[in-house]
């Protein structure tokens, strides 16, 4: 399906008319994407869905996951197939190939059969941008020009230059500061001229079936500010990249497996005009990432955005794996627990976190239920445990040499009752938040 097709295709999609094991479009309706590390958390996932509005997304994985779990996109679309088709759960899903950065990475991806394309042009990103001095920012534009993002400065002040929009009743957004226009080019041109090429190979891997595309712009140093939003949204329409979802970068910290940080009064205002622009640019639905556990701001964000609302998720679904571990084969959670501190200073090096392992307790010295708080309850325990997922999947092994992996998934097979009731208790919780405040 082409691009300038999809628009049509997005608005006209409805919840609950397919039921197949093929993944379909989701559209314009609020949707909630279920990271599944393990290939065992999908019976839980559905479960949850039931608990709100939001439409699922089953199979979501980044290649970066799959890197670091040994899974290859086949699968994590089959593993969430047959949950689907065992459970006899009814309804259209959908299937997102997470942060790709390269073309590879897009024709696996749709050949695995995954129907959701999520852009991540981050590598383009210019975090510099908000800092340079005027020569440096000179000499930043030229190079933005040279490397064909745009044809010229002139083209851009052409483009944008003193053009003010009005993009809501309380809303009126304008490009007459220069500097601010030049940073936001220097900053994002590149990177949405790489996102204007992958959906060109996502349309070629594709072979003319439906598709839809969400642009990532949320890994920068700063947050993305509504004029940057702006001319992010304006410059996909100007060059024919129709996304069904794009992730800004927000204020305040979205750090994995805890709750929002920050001024809630000052997110509801910007998130405000962050839906908008992008119901003035598309609509396209705001994507949240590291949208786990955000439970402070999940009443705001299903308000505010409303069907322009998509929330991503998928380490809080380990975590609730390994909670099975503490309360089922508490030992080789131990050995675990005792195998993530000694990797994390490694394995934090990816992530935007906060956590201190100075600040948890030494967990011999803890008992079951302890260690269980400690590292699934506790913030800095719950980050130890998550970001140091890949280490733990790929080389972690028991003292007899068994790999964690393995005694995770016997674990989670027969105790399959629970891992599904915690999942849906801890996901549930996330969905109803979202649906009704």
């Amino acid at each position: 399906m082409s691009l300038l097709l999809v628009r049509d295709r997005i608005a006209t999609v409805e919840p609950q008319t397919r039921n197949s094991l093929a993944p379909s479009l989701l559209g314009l309706h609020p949707s909630f994407g279920f990271g599944d590390r393990l290939g065992l958390a999908t019976p839980g996932h559905i479960l949850a869905t039931e608990s709100g509005q939001l439409l699922p997304i089953f199979a979501q994985q980044s290649v970066r996951e799959m890197d670091r779990t040994n899974r290859t996109p086949l699968e994590v679309m089959s593993a969430a197939q047959e949950a689907i088709r065992t459970s006899g759960w009814q309804g259209i899903w959908g299937a997102d190939a997470d942060h790709l950065k390269t073309e590879t990475d897009v024709i696996n991806l749709a050949n695995a059969g995954f129907t959701f394309f999520t852009i991540d042009p981050s590598e383009f990103v210019n975090n510099a941008a908000d800092n340079l001095v005027q020569n440096q920012l000179k000499e930043a534009l030229d190079g933005v020009v040279k490397s064909q993002a745009f044809e010229s400065i002139g083209q851009i002040e052409d483009l944008y230059l003193d053009k003010s929009v009005e993009v809501s009743n309380d809303l009126t957004l304008d490009f007459k500061n220069r500097e601010k226009l030049y940073r936001a080019v220097v900053k994002y041109g590149r990177a949405i001229a790489y996102a204007e090429k992958m959906s060109g190979w996502i349309t070629e891997a594709t072979s003319g079936a439906d598709f839809e595309i969400e642009i990532s712009v949320d890994e920068t140093d700063t947050p993305t500010t509504p004029i940057e939003h702006l001319f992010i949204g304006m410059e996909l329409k100007r060059r024919e990249v129709q996304c069904v979802s794009l992730a800004p970068r927000f204020v305040g910290q979205f750090e994995k497996a805890i709750d929002y940080k920050g001024d809630l009064g000052l997110f509801e205002s910007t998130l405000v005009q962050h839906v908008a622009i992008a119901r003035w640019c598309g609509p396209y639905k705001i994507s949240v990432h590291s949208g786990s556990d955000k439970f402070s701001i999940y009443p705001i964000i299903g308000r505010v955005c409303g069907n322009l609302l998509h929330v991503k998720t998928a380490g809080t679904s380990y975590l609730e794996a390994l909670r099975v571990m503490a309360r089922r084969n508490p030992e080789a959670f131990l050995e675990i627990i005792k195998f993530s501190l000694e990797r994390f200073d490694t394995d934090r090096a990816t992530y935007h976190i906060s956590a201190d392992p100075n600040r948890v307790d030494n967990p011999e010295n803890l008992n079951h239920k302890e260690r269980e708080a400690e590292f699934l309850d506790q913030d800095d325990g719950r980050q130890i445990m998550h970001v140091t997922f890949g280490s733990v999947l790929a080389i972690g092994k028991m003292l007899d040499s068994q790999p964690f992996k393995e005694i995770i998934l016997e674990t989670l097979s027969t105790n399959a009752d629970l891992h599904n009731q915690l999942l849906n208790e801890h996901l549930g919780h996330h969905i109803r938040l979202l649906s009704y405040g």
